[in-house]
C-alpha cells in the first residue's frame, strides 16, 4: 500500500552516482551518509510490512467477531421467540451475557 508512494528503493540509493566538481562534496562523506539513509530506509520498509500484516490480521479478526455477534443475535432472537419456560429464560440470560462479552471485545469496552 505505502510502497507505491515511495519513490526510491534501497538499491536506487545504493547505486546513486554523484558528479564530482572541483569544489564538490567528499565522496566518503556522501557514501557514509547514504549508508545511514539505506539502513533507515530498510528499517522503514520492514516496519511498514509488519504494520500492514498486523492491520490485515486485525481486520480479519474484526470481520470474524462481527459475524459471530450477528450469529449470536440471530440465535438470541430465535430463543426469545420460543422461550416460555423458566429454563429458556436462564438460557437467554446466558446468551445475553455472552453477547455482551463479545461486544466488549469488539468495541473495546471494559
Amino acid at each position: 500500500m505505502y510502497q507505491e508512494r515511495i519513490l526510491l528503493t534501497v538499491q536506487d540509493i545504493l547505486d546513486k552516482e554523484f558528479k564530482i566538481d572541483t569544489r564538490g562534496y567528499r565522496p566518503q562523506e556522501v557514501d557514509k551518509f547514504l549508508d545511514v539513509i539505506i539502513r533507515d530506509y530498510k528499517e522503514m520498509s520492514s516496519i511498514i510490512r509488519e504494520l500492514e500484516s498486523d492491520k490485515k490480521s486485525l481486520v480479519d479478526d474484526n470481520i470474524r467477531l462481527k459475524q459471530e455477534v450477528r450469529n449470536l443475535k440471530t440465535k438470541l432472537d430465535v430463543i426469545e421467540e420460543g422461550s416460555t419456560t423458566e429454563t429458556s429464560s436462564t438460557t437467554n440470560a446466558d446468551v445475553l451475557r455472552r453477547l455482551s462479552n463479545l461486544e466488549k471485545i469488539i468495541y473495546g469496552r471494559e
